[in-house]
């Protein structure tokens, strides 16, 4: 783990490379300049998180730090400030030049920041740069691949010893404890990265029997009552019996970089149904990754699982039973639920870098949630890579 008092902690070829995917899409769009201030985004383009903000040039492919904390940070490109007010000054002072339309992240800003920033640069046009910078971010470079990678490996050594963590007796949460144990032993960081304003979610989500299909108020694949209405998603107490299947969805933050994989554990003999909706979900998995390339329409990859399941006769209970999620999979890295979406008004085509994670899920009512999710990597002229290797039959506690 890096003490640097550098600001900026990526390789000078990987900021590049960075800056290269943000400032071509900006040149495309006719922004000359970018205000950001997202922890994701700031992450993305330094490899840490700061109090302040970053100013990138489309013209240039240059970016400057404007920090308020923490104040021991520095670099050539790195100034202190109290506020975003001093930003102009400091500019006037170096010499720095900005373009005439400046973006800025009125997608993960509030409207008091918004306006805030928009007095600072009064005199230029503002626009919006969240979709500059999830088209960016969505395309991996090599270094943030190897990272997912490393999270897929150390995810999957969790989950291989899952059987071997349950108890006679225990509940839903007393597993998700230990599961949550082994992830951070395992050096997992614990934080779940979600973009939106109105998504939550704590370090897994673990569904037993038929709580699987109790709705949530969360855009996420599968619900859960959970343990307090203050976070309505998940575990709840439940005790795991004899014929329930226990559905986990860990946590992978690893290395700021995540990946998704939900594997299936059973106590005693599950339904026959339960068991074939399981094998459509590895057969909708493998299927999409042996399709999946360049230029595909995310949207294909929806509308190819839905013919899958219609085959099947399955489609009651894909994506949900009371409640059906109206997506199969997502993008994944820095945060859990980037670009592309595979959903079936998707306007995303994919390309070779994206790191998507597919999740066709079922609920059986009476048994419980069945299906896998992995993590893979759009490859060209080849099959989407599997980064989450742990075994995909349903195992017995």
């Amino acid at each position: 783990m890096s003490r640097s008092n550098s600001t900026i902690l990526l390789s000078p070829e990987e900021l590049s490379l960075r800056l290269s995917h943000v400032t071509k899409l900006m040149r495309t769009d006719g922004i000359g300049s970018a205000l950001i201030n997202d922890n994701a985004n700031i992450y993305y383009l330094t490899g840490r998180v700061i109090d302040g903000y970053l100013l990138i040039d489309s013209q240039s492919n240059s970016m400057w730090a404007f920090v308020r904390r923490p104040s021991n940070l520095e670099g050539p490109t790195t100034f202190a400030i109290r506020k975003p007010e001093d930003i102009p000054a400091i500019l006037a002072e170096n010499g720095i030049t900005i373009g005439e339309k400046v973006g800025l992240e009125r997608d993960n800003s509030s409207w008091s920041t918004i306006h805030r920033l928009s007095k600072v640069f009064e005199d230029r046009e503002i626009c919006n740069i969240d979709h500059v910078l999830l088209a960016a971010r969505s395309v991996k470079t090599p270094t943030e691949i190897a990272l997912i990678a490393e999270s897929g490996i150390r995810q999957t050594e969790v989950y291989r010893k899952i059987p071997s963590l349950y108890q006679p007796g225990m509940t839903d949460i007393d597993l998700q404890i230990e599961i949550e144990r082994q992830l951070r032993l395992a050096g997992c960081l614990g934080q779940f990265r979600i973009a939106g304003d109105s998504m939550e979610l704590f370090m897994a989500n673990i569904l037993v029997g038929d709580n699987a299909d109790n709705p949530s108020p969360y855009d996420f694949a599968m619900g859960g009552h959970g343990a307090h209405p203050s976070l309505p998603v998940g575990a709840d107490g439940t005790v795991i019996k004899r014929g329930h299947t226990v559905m986990v969805d860990a946590n992978g933050n690893f290395t700021g970089y995540m990946t998704d994989m939900t594997r299936v554990f059973a106590f005693g003999e599950i339904s026959d149904m339960a068991r074939r909706a399981h094998e459509c979900s590895r057969k909708i998995c493998h299927t999409l990754a042996e399709i999946a390339r360049p230029g595909i329409e995310a949207k294909y990859l929806f509308e190819k699982a839905i013919e899958i399941v219609k085959e099947e006769g399955l489609e009651d209970y894909f994506m949900g039973h009371r409640q059906h999620a109206g997506f199969i999979g997502h993008g994944v890295g820095i945060q859990i639920n980037e670009h592309p979406v595979i959903a079936p008004r998707s306007r995303d085509i994919l390309r070779e870098g994206n790191v998507i994670a597919l999740e066709p899920k079922f609920v059986i009512p009476g048994t419980g949630a069945v299906g896998i999710e992995n993590t893979y990597v759009v490859i060209a002229d080849s099959p989407m890579q599997c980064l989450t290797t742990a075994p995909e039959e349903i195992l017995s506690l």
